[in-house]
């Protein structure tokens, strides 16, 4: 049946990652991964305190401590409804920031409380995720040579005109044979799988798929993204030693399952923001002139399918009245 517009809260969640870019995007090329984290967690966490809702934090920065941070179980807004959950990555890409490299996002989704995937201390995934024209085709648990001839077909391409991004880490060095033995060519990045994942989802970015082990929040925030593109990502929980397996098996976790987004993020109402902190497949960095900024950002709800681009301009002469984040120190 026909519905009058509701709220869009990804509209309100665009100020949180466009605070936590602004505000770490000055730390680039500094060298200090401390101050680039703290820079946006500080930022992103006031900013999302003022969003009217009764939001809890299930996928966040780490346990709380002395500091204000963005950890797990954590409760933010005003309290009041609607009731989500909420997945934070205030700065997708901190060695990225802080040595002035490519790619760096903040990035925060909601969606309806009790929705979101809670991995605990089981901290990386196998994953493989690819856009809307290959959903369908992939399967985690074949080999990568059939799914890269599978996406290709999708695609209606050549395995050589594909190109596959992969972490750049030593647990990869057998992946990246196999894909370099199928025929595809392959991007190799140091961090930010979350723009990676994006950018296999959206047309004219040259990625075609994304294939390997990276962090578990990413994987939650992956999904958020790729249900309102209407992508594809399948992961399977990967133990980094005999602890952490006997940590799944206690945990009642099946590390042979196969988790799809929905397993991931349930439900049809998701909000999704990331911001550009530094140049990369699909979105600008922060760029400072004399009186303030620009920034670029991608807001996104799964429930109407709907993906703005938002360009935005922020003034200090005006914005510094009030803020309580010092934006242009």
């Amino acid at each position: 049946m026909p519905e009058k517009p509701d709220r869009n809260l990804a509209l309100e969640l665009v100020r949180a990652t466009e605070a936590a870019a602004l505000a770490t995007s000055r730390w680039m090329g500094r060298g200090d991964k401390i101050a680039v984290d703290r820079a946006a967690v500080d930022a992103m966490r006031l900013v999302l305190n003022t969003v009217e809702m009764d939001g809890v934090i299930v996928i966040g920065e780490g346990e709380k401590d002395e500091a204000p941070m963005l950890y797990n179980g954590e409760r933010l807004g005003s309290g009041h409804p609607p009731r989500v959950d909420i997945a934070v990555d205030p700065i997708d890409g901190t060695r990225l920031t802080a040595e002035g490299d490519a790619g760096a996002l903040s990035v925060v989704a909601f969606s309806e409380r009790d929705t979101m995937y809670a991995p605990g201390s089981m901290v990386y995934m196998d994953k493989i995720a690819v856009g809307p024209t290959a959903r369908g085709v992939i399967d985690i648990n074949a080999p990568v040579a059939e799914n890269v001839a599978a996406v290709a077909k999708a695609r209606d391409r050549d395995v050589d005109d594909l190109t596959v991004v992969i972490l750049n880490r030593p647990r990869h060095a057998e992946l990246i044979r196999q894909v370099r033995q199928a025929g595809a060519r392959i991007r190799l990045i140091r961090d930010g799988d979350v723009a990676a994942s994006i950018a296999a989802a959206r047309p004219n970015t040259g990625i075609d798929m994304l294939v390997g082990i990276g962090g578990s929040p990413e994987a939650i925030l992956s999904a958020c993204a790729l249900k309102c593109m209407g992508g594809e990502i399948q992961c399977k929980l990967w133990p980094r030693d005999e602890s952490e397996r006997q940590y799944a098996l206690e945990q009642g976790m099946d590390l042979e399952r196969v988790l799809t987004a929905d397993d991931l993020v349930q439900g049809d109402n998701i909000f999704f923001s990331a911001t550009g902190v530094t140049d990369g497949e699909f979105l600008s960095g922060v760029k400072f002139f004399g009186g303030g900024a620009h920034t670029s950002s991608v807001v996104m709800r799964s429930k109407t399918g709907t993906i703005r681009y938002v360009e935005a301009t922020h003034r200090w002469e005006k914005l510094m009245r009030f803020s309580l984040i010092e934006f242009d120190r």
